[in-house]
């Protein structure tokens, strides 16, 4: 997401700084700013949009100190502003800051009552007026970081100055990587390797719960409770496209495996296990709107009108209200028939697609409320808008999209559950189960990608297949689609996805000894009939290739190849399905030669009609 970069040594601060921000512009950004010492004091620029608006902004500027920290922010608490935009400073404190704090309400609460104010609506200006206020009781710098840190709950990277110790810089993460660079008489801190590479290659990883100090000359690694740290750094040997994609061959695959992080930053603030509660303040819709909703619209396209689908099942199930599904670009030609009752919710990874963009205008014209769920802060969709939930997905480089489903997903699931908790269609004991079922997902996403070593191993076997067959049955049958989709779209091969049920109805006639037959075959309620449609598909000769769990040993006795996945809630199990079927593409993609972050005729957004 955001991007972090730190400096302190003798070459031109300022200079390091934009260079190491540039390098982190692929991973997208709304706006930037640095912090320099000069004179003393530390001073700050900072610009909405891009790069280069800042770097007009000090042209010509010279600055006396040779110690920065600059940023790259990716909207998540706070519009994309230049009043939001990082560094943050408090007195003499400065931070940049990637993640997000949890607990940033109850803090801002506490500091303002102390006599703190505040300039901005981001949760990382807490960070530098927390610290500040450790300050005022007479500890030091570390100090007053190390217990500043102790009171957050969330995640965190960050990078701090303070105008009292003008040669120091400390860095510290939880839960959000940060490397310390090192170099002959100067040291770097980033978020990322790109940022740095063309300084140094030795470096050191920090890890959950780590601070380091850093000057020119020596660094210290603690904990955040004092405890000492060491640990060699690593040589970095490569290079800067391959540094980018964080060592992985394409963007694509990074993103896959980038999912438990993403997953996690969806969920993440909006969770209270202890209450039962999910916290959503950016629906834009009180209780007594929720309740008197009568129908659900959901519009999107290509995958996000799979997590659409997917999103049926949820609210419906939960929530019990009903709920219709259509693709943005058949919407709006149907002259449907909405009203002041119904929502409208708009699913899109770039906020820009005019097929959802049209048919959302069309419901607001004809009167319904509207929410959105999207990934790209200040988008258009996101701007008309009566309210947003914003995945936390970060920026998605491959066209074909990964991680952007993924916590779709999830942000379908904690909407269903506000919904129901609103109409109180379920109890609290069952929605703390739901949200306790939710947060083992980021760990089960990491034990799918697990998987990756036995998927090389299948897509070898079966890369040279002419078509395959995707199945699945209720929850599940929207990611036999889109499995399917993936596979089509980066490795050219025809593949179609089917409700099992419906197998019978067209698709059989396929089935050969030629056929691979992917059949998504989890514990559930439709488990006795898609065992049904295994044996079809075996009684053909096809090749079957199930999706299922540890525990479900007829599965696993029937098929020719399996990939277990760990057991979930059914309504959560599409996330978990849905990694290996992304794996299988890319991997198929790969042995066959194709352009994986970049196929043929595909755009990343579909701007025009």
């Amino acid at each position: 997401m955001c991007g972090i970069i730190g400096y302190i040594g003798l070459r031109e601060t300022k200079e390091v700084l934009l260079e190491g921000l540039r390098r982190l512009e692929y991973r997208g950004y709304d706006s930037a700013g640095v912090a320099l010492l000069h004179e003393g004091k530390v001073i700050i620029r900072r610009s909405q949009g891009k790069l280069k608006e800042l770097e007009r902004k000090i042209a010509g500027e010279r600055f006396s100190g040779h110690i920065g920290i600059g940023h790259t922010r990716w909207a998540t608490h706070g519009k994309p502003s230049e009043a939001n935009a990082h560094p943050h400073k408090a007195g003499g404190v400065v931070v940049v800051h990637n993640g997000i704090i949890e607990n940033y309400l109850a803090l801002k609460g506490t500091l303002m009552r102390e006599g703190h104010t505040f300039k901005s609506e981001t949760d990382t200006e807490i960070l530098c007026h927390l610290i500040q206020s450790h300050l005022f009781q007479g500890v030091t710098f570390e100090e007053a970081v190390r217990q500043a840190l102790l009171k957050v709950q969330g995640s965190y990277a960050i990078a701090v100055l303070y105008e009292g110790e003008k040669d120091k810089l400390i860095a510290a993460r939880k839960e959000s990587p940060l490397i310390l660079g090192l170099g002959e008489g100067e040291a770097f801190v980033a978020s990322d390797i790109p940022a740095i590479l063309s300084y140094t290659r030795k470096m050191i990883f920090l890890e959950d719960g780590e601070m380091a100090v850093i000057q020119e000359r020596s660094f210290r690694i603690t904990t955040l409770w004092g405890e000492s740290r060491q640990r060699p750094p690593k040589e970095i040997l490569w290079d800067p496209v391959t540094a980018e994609k964080g060592g992985f061959k394409h963007f694509m695959l990074k993103e896959i495996f980038e999912q438990p992080r993403a997953v996690g930053d969806t969920i993440r603030g909006r969770v209270s296990l202890e209450e039962g509660q999910v916290v959503l303040g950016e629906t834009g819709l009180s209780a007594k709107a929720m309740k008197d909703i009568r129908r659900v619209c959901i519009i999107a396209c290509g995958t996000s009108y799979h997590a659409a689908l997917v999103g049926k099942f949820m609210i419906e199930a939960l929530a019990r209200v009903p709920v219709e599904v259509d693709l943005g670009s058949e919407f709006r030609y149907r002259d449907p028939i909405v009203g002041s009752h119904d929502l409208l919710l708009a699913i899109s990874q770039s906020g820009e697609t005019t097929d959802t963009l049209a048919a959302f205008r069309e419901a607001k014209r004809k009167g319904m409320r509207t929410l959105s769920i999207c990934n790209v802060v200040d988008s258009s969709l996101t701007r008309e808008s009566d309210g947003v939930f914003y995945t936390h997905a970060g920026p998605e480089i491959g066209v074909a999209s990964t991680k952007a489903f993924t916590t779709q997903l999830v942000g379908l699931f904690l909407l269903a559950l506000h919904l129901a908790e609103t109409r109180e269609t379920i109890g609290r004991q069952v929605i703390k189960d739901l949200l306790d079922a939710l947060l083992k997902i980021p760990h089960q996403v990491q034990q799918t990608l697990d998987l990756n070593p036995q998927i090389e191993a299948l897509a070898k076997k079966y890369m040279n297949a002419r078509d395959f067959l995707y199945l699945g049955r209720g929850v599940n049958y929207p990611i036999a689609l889109e499995g399917a989709l993936k596979l089509k779209e980066i490795s050219y091969i025809h593949a179609e996805g089917y409700p099992a049920g419906e197998m019978k109805h067209g698709p059989i006639a396929l089935i050969d000894e030629d056929m691979p037959v992917v059949v998504l075959a989890p514990k559930g309620q439709t488990h006795e009939k898609i065992l049904n449609n295994i044996e079809e598909v075996r009684a053909r000769d096809g090749k079957v290739i199930a999706l299922t769990n540890p525990s479900c040993q007829e599965v696993i006795s029937k098929a020719r190849d399996t990939l277990l996945i760990p057991e979930a809630h059914p309504l959560l199990t599409p996330i978990l399905l849905t990694v290996p079927l992304q794996l299988l593409a890319y991997n198929v993609a790969v042995l066959k030669g194709t352009d994986v972050d970049q196929p043929r005729n595909l755009a990343k957004s579909v701007t025009v009609e």
